[in-house]
């Protein structure tokens, strides 16, 4: 069995950038590449090969140095008998195999043979390219009415190359989500990458967005506050009836179940009706109603004055 300081031609006590260095010589030298007619040249390119993959390896350069595993990284029989089954790299016969997880080959064969990288391959095979490169992918940004994200609506979308496609939103749709549209970005050898669309929902102005519900200041008249009753509320699905029990006061919230935003569960939010009571400046039958009565109650006590 061959050793592997012999082999690369280096020193025992030898550095990791020496190792590296003689043994991209002597694969520049060997490979099979360029030497397709001499079946000696790519046997001590295997040997080489083997050598490196030992010698790059610190844990199994421990172990060869004290006798532990041989030239072919076997382990060692007791009395100096060897361990079998040698041959090529990693115990293949005749083989190569590059393992990703032992040396580092990459950086090796960058830049030989015209920088192609090419790397030998089980079973023999050599120069084999890499698998070729999808396009790019084309990044687009895609503006969402409120309204159409709170009710997953139907969105278009022009591509680069001038086709539309319909966009089903995903639920929990907010700013910042992502959609992948296989196949629609650049084309490339490899096929054509993807387009990412970024969703961007508008503000509307009235309704806010608070996680999967829907925020709404709903103004009525002192009326409408006094005496209770039916009021016409917008919601993201259209205007419904809200009733207003009678005595309310500003900043009561009321609840419309089911009129929010779809989460990501497929279950939809509220919305939610805060009352406002809008009460008109310099109203002559306002202030002659109020004339002369007085609301003795403590409505700041909670708030200490």
């Amino acid at each position: 069995m061959a050793d592997p300081y012999s082999t690369l031609g280096v020193a025992r006590n030898a550095s990791e950038a020496e190792i590296k260095s003689a043994y991209r010589k002597l694969a520049k030298e060997l490979h099979p590449d360029r030497n397709k007619d001499n079946p000696k040249a790519a046997e001590k390119f295997s040997t080489a090969t083997n050598a490196y993959d030992l010698l790059s390896d610190k844990d199994k350069r421990a172990r060869f140095d004290r006798g532990e595993i041989d030239g072919d990284g076997n382990p060692t029989a007791p009395f100096g008998f060897g361990g079998g089954g040698g041959g090529g790299p990693r115990g293949r016969p005749g083989g190569f195999e590059f393992n990703e997880g032992g040396a580092d080959f990459g950086d090796i064969f960058e830049g030989l043979f015209g920088g192609a990288g090419r790397r030998a391959t089980g079973g023999g095979g050599f120069g084999r390219q890499a698998p070729p490169q999808k396009g790019a992918n084309v990044n687009y940004r895609l503006a969402v009415q409120f309204i159409d994200a709170a009710i997953l609506a139907p969105q278009r979308i022009t591509l680069q190359d001038g086709k539309t496609i319909d966009l089903k939103l995903p639920a929990g749709v907010e700013s910042g989500t992502q959609m992948r549209l296989s196949g629609k970005g650049q084309a490339g050898p490899g096929g054509a990458g993807d387009a990412i669309v970024t969703i961007d929902v508008k503000p509307h102005p009235f309704f806010r967005r608070d996680g999967d519900n829907v925020l709404l200041d709903l103004p009525i008249t002192l009326g409408e506050a006094v005496k209770g009753g039916k009021v016409k509320v917008p919601t993201v699905d259209g205007p419904v009836m809200l009733g207003v029990t009678p005595g309310a006061t500003s900043g009561k919230t009321l609840r419309l179940r089911g009129k929010g935003f779809t989460g990501k569960d497929g279950h939809r939010g509220d919305q939610l009706v805060t009352l406002q009571i809008d009460v008109p400046a310099d109203d002559p039958a306002i202030q002659a109603l109020v004339e002369g009565w007085q609301d003795a109650r403590a409505v700041r006590a909670h708030l200490g004055v």
